[in-house]
């Protein structure tokens, strides 16, 4: 493990913060070994799954990993959605068809299995929902123990797909950032593996395969710009990781890497806010109040890492209102019949702006990376004049004929 900060290294261990800066710990791989292995054929003879990259993730060959099917979901060609925005090379990554309907069991799947491997019997997280839901159902999966920490006012639909896998649901009288403190101080006083604090460096790994998975699905090519949801900021890292990787392995042949643009709503907006000031890595906490509560982190860790990484790449970071973000989840299931909660609103909302603003020429490769299924969120469209098409007839060809013009 290695300082992102100060380059200082660590033995491999269940932390995520540098003992001589505090900065955080990312893992290190042997590049010189792996170039020896990793290739496209070695990857596409893999099972269909994110495990097809294993040779690029912190989990030894010989430890079973915990996994439910997770990753290789579907690009799907938007080409309806990409009419409507002027974009005819246009690529949703649909993550909400993964087992729990979120991108987190991609982390949550590297995290268990490093956590059980090294000897932890009890996983737990702070989360706004999707990574609780994943956590519970990879800890059933794996037989641990399980905890997980969530705001008291979670949406109702979340709180259900929790709770059927008998989890330890903490709820707590406070928002995200108030949970991750309560959880990091926990940290020092319980022999427990938190996917998104002390095992953090592991967990974060999982989320390189999404960009893995896009190049290999575009037939082993780099898109020429990536749309993110962003939270801690800790998967739009990992994605610049990604790309990297890619081509040092020689896996494509590009030598330059993605436009890397993030996505936020206004009601939560602390990375936004820092991009368009004149100090970018100076992100300041906002007190998050938006309907996107899956990436409503209002102190997120990596920030900073974020607008720079943007600004290194020719990348953006936008915002949406919550208006925008309702109207972008109709506008993806109207056109493309895909369902996505508000955190996917916020994405494809914030990509249907730029795209309106004039960003693009029309024939750039895009990919919006669309992260979990609208029903996580389903009342935030059931109270949005969700029914304007409805009418109630009589079982008569009559009454359809008044009713009903066509």
């Amino acid at each position: 493990m290695r300082c992102r900060e100060c380059g200082a290294e660590f033995e491999l261990q269940a932390t995520h913060v540098c003992e001589m800066c505090f900065g955080p710990l990312d893992v290190v791989y042997d590049q010189a070994a792996l170039k020896k292995v990793v290739s496209r054929q070695r990857i596409e003879q893999g099972p269909k799954s994110m495990w097809r990259y294993r040779d690029l993730l912190p989990i030894e060959e010989s430890t079973p990993v915990v996994t439910l099917g997770e990753g290789f979901t579907p690009l799907v060609k938007a080409d309806r959605l990409g009419a409507e925005l002027g974009l005819k090379n246009l690529y949703l990554k649909n993550d909400s068809m993964n087992p729990t309907n979120s991108f987190k069991d991609r982390v949550v799947s590297v995290a268990i299995s490093w956590a059980r491997a090294n000897g932890f019997e009890t996983i737990a997280c702070a989360s706004t929902g999707n990574l609780a839901n994943s956590v519970a159902a990879y800890a059933a999966r794996a037989g641990l123990e399980c905890y997980v920490f969530i705001p008291v006012d979670l949406e109702p639909a979340k709180l259900v797909s929790i709770g059927v896998f008998d989890p330890n649901v903490v709820a707590v009288r406070g928002n995200y950032d108030e949970v991750n403190r309560l959880c990091s101080q926990l940290v020092e006083s319980t022999p427990w593996a938190f996917c998104n604090i002390n095992i953090r460096p592991f967990y974060a790994e999982g989320s390189k395969t999404l960009t893995f998975e896009t190049a290999e699905q575009l037939g082993w090519k780099l898109p020429d710009e990536i749309i993110i949801p962003i939270a801690s900021g800790c998967q739009f890292v990992r994605h610049r990781q990604a790309a990297r990787e890619l081509i040092e392995y020689g896996l494509v042949k590009e030598d330059r890497v993605p436009k890397y643009t993030g996505a936020q709503a206004l009601g939560c907006s602390p990375v936004y806010n820092a991009f368009h000031s004149d100090t970018p890595e100076r992100v300041l906490p906002v007190k998050p109040d938006t309907i996107a509560r899956s990436i409503a982190i209002g102190n997120p860790s990596d920030g900073m890492y974020v607008n720079r990484i943007a600004l290194e790449t020719g990348g953006v970071v936008e915002a949406v209102t919550e208006e925008e973000i309702v109207d972008a989840i109709r506008l993806l299931a109207r056109t493309e019949g895909i369902f996505t909660e508000t955190a996917g609103g916020v994405t494809i909302g914030v990509l249907a702006k730029l795209a309106k603003a004039g960003r693009w020429q029309g024939d750039e490769v895009v990919v919006a990376y669309v992260t979990g299924h609208g029903l996580k969120t389903a009342d935030v469209i059931a109270s949005s004049n969700g029914h304007a098409h409805r009418v109630e007839i009589e079982p008569t060809l009559k009454s359809f004929r008044e009713q009903v013009k066509i």
